[in-house]
């Protein structure tokens, strides 16, 4: 990941010289889709992911158009749209994440190695009503920095975590909407018990997203059992011969509606 970051830091700078430019684009743009609430329901919601490639997986769908793609995954039922942006690695760019604002009315959320504030207005006068905030890949008083420039820039997050001192970072800086990835950053190794084991910590009032490693119904069983609201999904999707119906089969889960019991699960995983 240490690579990843460092070449957002790159990119990061290579517009801060923008930022006037970006903050009056970002005030000119429609309003944004509010994020948290498309998110809650009696089913598992889906944030589907618009995906050309990764790192452990290599070319995922290189020849994608992101807005015909998002609009076929909002036809099966997504609840949002998360738009990788990342050029080098994901095959993706700020562009993708245009098109799809333009083309669907779901929020849209940019997916991208977040490291500085201009990112943030970036995302936003491209059409983003929400950015991924990677605890990992962000100190403390960064992630401050970023959740304030969110505010500031109109944007909701999706905050990352991995683990409970994650987790207690994310609650540090009022996240509302976390995301538990199944995938180890740095290893690019999933482990599927992750997320179900870490959602049922996640105080009920926040939304709570299970990420990573999941392409069937029975794939994403655990995390609708452990109180997740939603999950996001990419890879699976964005190779499937009809990611309409894909979306529609995960779209179609109940979610387990009893609250989540933070304290117990946290005794549990200390114990």
């Amino acid at each position: 990941m240490g690579a990843l970051t460092q070449d957002a830091h790159a990119r990061a700078a290579a517009v801060q010289g923008s930022l006037g430019e970006l903050r009056a684009r970002a005030l000119d743009a429609p309003p944004p889709i509010p994020f948290a609430s498309a998110l809650r329901g009696p089913h598992l919601q889906v944030i589907a992911e618009v995906k050309r490639a990764s790192p452990s997986k290599g070319l995922i769908a290189p020849g994608l158009d992101a807005a015909a793609q998002a609009a076929a995954y909002v036809a099966g039922g997504a609840a949002a749209i998360s738009v990788l942006t990342e050029p080098s690695r994901f095959g993706g760019t700020l562009a993708d994440l245009d098109a799809v604002a333009r083309a669907v009315a779901v929020p849209a959320i940019r997916k991208d190695f977040l490291v500085h504030p201009v990112q943030l207005w970036e995302a936003r006068a491209a059409g983003a009503s929400a950015a991924l905030l990677i605890v990992r890949a962000l100190s403390p008083q960064e992630l401050r920095t970023m959740i304030d420039a969110a505010a500031e820039a109109g944007l909701s997050t999706l905050v990352e975590i991995r683990d409970l001192g994650e987790l207690d970072r994310a609650l540090a800086v009022n996240a509302t909407v976390i995301g538990v990835n199944n995938r180890n950053l740095e290893t690019l190794v999933i482990d599927p018990a992750t997320a179900p084991g870490l959602i049922p910590c996640i105080p009920a009032h926040c939304i709570a997203v299970a990420e990573s490693g999941m392409r069937t119904v029975a794939d994403v069983g655990p995390a609708a059992e452990a109180g997740a609201d939603a999950i996001l999904v990419g890879s699976a999707i964005s190779a499937a011969a009809d990611p309409a119906d894909q979306v529609r089969a995960l779209a179609g889960v109940s979610r387990r509606l009893s609250p989540r019991q933070a304290a117990d699960a946290r005794d549990r995983i200390a114990g």
